[in-house]
């Protein structure tokens, strides 16, 4: 970049704004733990709607163009799409959800996996790129004594920012 020269001094560079720290990757131990800790004693249809309602709750407040998706054992419970969301949303939605319920760990996760082993799941899964995506933003619904049996799942923001809004939501509801 060439810079003007005006009384002998250089003309103001332009801002380029408030310097913002990049966001910080979490470790697969990290997202591990997430997991651990991120477990109801049981899960319903008010717990899908309560959960669903924080979500839209949360997104409205961000503005965020999202759309929000919690299944229990194959039915869908609740499904919200906001303002500035679009069907691709739910085709992603779909994707991640998948990895979650092969794999029974949130889909950043997966992820996170394959790249902490140099590779992709793009790559090395052997699963169709159409069907499933190892991108943030499903984690898996796990109940106390029993396990895996949904999950929660959002789409329209980074895929990082996608699971920590998930995140959030269940720290907030299970008040840990």
């Amino acid at each position: 970049m060439t810079s003007q020269k005006t009384g002998g001094h250089k003309a103001p560079q332009p801002s380029l704004g408030p310097r913002i720290a990049p966001e910080l990757t979490p470790s697969v131990e990290e997202l591990e733990a997430q997991q651990r800790h991120l477990v109801f004693p049981q899960f319903g249809h008010e717990d899908a709607w309560a959960l669903g309602s924080l979500l839209v709750e949360l997104a409205r407040e961000r503005q965020a163009p999202v759309a929000i998706d919690i299944h229990r054992a194959g039915q869908q419970l609740f499904h919200a799409a906001l303002p500035g969301s679009t069907p691709d949303n739910d085709a992603w939605i779909d994707r991640k959800r998948r990895v979650v319920e092969r794999y029974g760990a949130s889909s950043y996760l997966v992820g996170a996996r394959f790249r902490a082993k140099g590779t992709t799941f793009e790559a090395d899964s052997r699963l169709d790129p159409d069907t499933y995506a190892a991108h943030g933003g499903s984690f898996p619904i796990t109940v106390e004594g029993v396990g895996v049996i949904g999950s929660v799942t959002v789409s329209g923001l980074p895929q990082l920012q996608d699971h920590r809004m998930v995140v959030e939501a269940l720290e907030t509801y299970l008040k840990v």
